[in-house]
């Protein structure tokens, strides 16, 4: 009877403790060795990564601030992709436009007043044909006003620790305190690039709108590399004449895919030969080495006086990491390291603990992981039941 009551003791007291929440200083992944020479001579900035691991393998004045020009709208893309995840909006809704988001200049799909589209063929006039009526549509649809979508956008720039970025609309057109850096353009693509399906839209040379009316509109992708560079399924140009001819441009190779920006190109020729050369030395030199593919299990994690004491964990994308081609792969580990004593309430995307990739004993790159689910604080009577479950059936 003793035995029993101080099992009673001990779990109740447990139940009442505080968890303490683990802390470790934040590792960097090293970047690859850089070239001898400089891949992008006539590029103001430009940087070329790993897309999985977001190793960096060139870079050139990456932390530069500078007007990005339509590079904006891989955020703009970002944001919708989010809200389609998130089920706010469907491909298949219609977007209606207003008078504002038809008077916008410059590249544009032709939006008139009060006209419909899907979100679907909105995606198509922004990825490939980087309309500007087209982003300011969707904004609105999304989250009532430009305005309103700009914040969106500023927070989600923060919350990707993009440093040196700050937008002022939704579209690169020229405007004031509107920047960002090679480095920051890169995060975003490479998040952007977490949804699959916005390739198909990206990676297609050429398209219709209004296929059903006696005009229908011809798409033609203002990237040209997704024709001409074997591999290249994106992501989206920029031109402004303060910006210079930009490019994040994304390619993929057997398991490597790399981003490579470049920003205040001379011309759209210059631009996309550097680009070119930036992705033809990132395959030649390296390879991708997969640690998890997209939706492996990871084990699961506990959560203290949470309704769900244990939750499932799966990889939410790909986990890879960037050698040198020759490099021994021998050695290469990995460790699933949950934090300690993960305590109710958690919010989908805490913090929860990290994938390290190691060689030997050196830490090669390590991965955030989060909470797929939010996990309420069970209630008392709850406790109790699993104290009382614990105690009366455990050896």
């Amino acid at each position: 009877m003793f035995n029993k009551v101080l099992k009673l003791f001990v779990s109740i007291s447990l139940l009442a403790s505080l968890a303490w929440p683990a802390a470790f200083a934040e590792e960097k992944k090293a970047p690859a060795p850089s070239p001898a020479v400089d891949l992008a001579p006539n590029a103001m900035s430009a940087v070329t990564v790993d897309a999985d691991s977001g190793t960096v393998i060139f870079e050139k004045n990456k932390d530069a601030k500078l007007p990005p020009a339509s590079i904006t709208k891989i955020m703009t893309m970002l944001l919708i992709m989010e809200s389609i995840d998130q089920g706010k909006i469907k491909m298949d809704d219609k977007v209606r436009t207003s008078e504002y988001a038809a008077s916008m200049g410059g590249s544009q799909i032709f939006l008139e007043p009060g006209e419909e589209m899907t979100v679907q063929d909105m995606l198509k006039g922004i990825a490939m044909a980087s309309g500007n009526d087209a982003s300011v549509a969707m904004a609105e649809k999304i989250a009532g006003s430009e305005q309103a979508f700009v914040q969106m956008m500023n927070d989600r720039a923060q919350q990707l620790g993009m440093k040196n970025t700050h937008f002022a609309n939704c579209n690169g057109l020229p405007a004031d305190n509107h920047y960002s850096s090679a480095q920051d353009i890169a995060i975003m693509s490479r998040e952007l690039l977490k949804h699959e399906e916005i390739t198909q839209f990206t990676g297609a040379y050429q398209d219709y709108l209004r296929k059903d009316t006696p005009k229908p509109f011809w798409l033609v992708n203002t990237n040209k590399l997704v024709r001409f560079y074997s591999g290249a399924d994106g992501l989206k140009t920029g031109y402004t004449g303060e910006a210079k001819f930009c490019l994040s441009a994304t390619a993929k190779r057997d398991n490597l895919r790399v981003i490579s920006v470049v920003m205040g190109e001379p011309d759209t020729k210059t631009r996309n030969s550097e680009v070119s050369n930036l992705f033809d030395y990132a395959f030649s030199q390296y390879t991708n080495v997969p640690i998890f593919n997209k939706g492996d299990s990871l084990g699961k994690f506990k959560v203290s006086k949470g309704v769900q004491p244990e939750v499932p964990l799966t990889a939410e994308q790909r986990y890879s990491i960037l050698l040198k081609k020759g490099e021994a792969g021998e050695g290469i580990r990995h460790e699933v390291q949950l934090n300690d004593n993960l305590k109710a309430p958690i919010a989908a995307g805490q913090d929860i603990g990290k994938i390290v990739v190691y060689k030997g004993d050196q830490m090669l790159s390590e991965f955030p992981l989060t909470s797929p689910v939010d996990v309420q604080k069970a209630g008392f009577w709850l406790l109790m039941k699993r104290s009382a479950k614990h105690l009366f059936f455990i050896d």
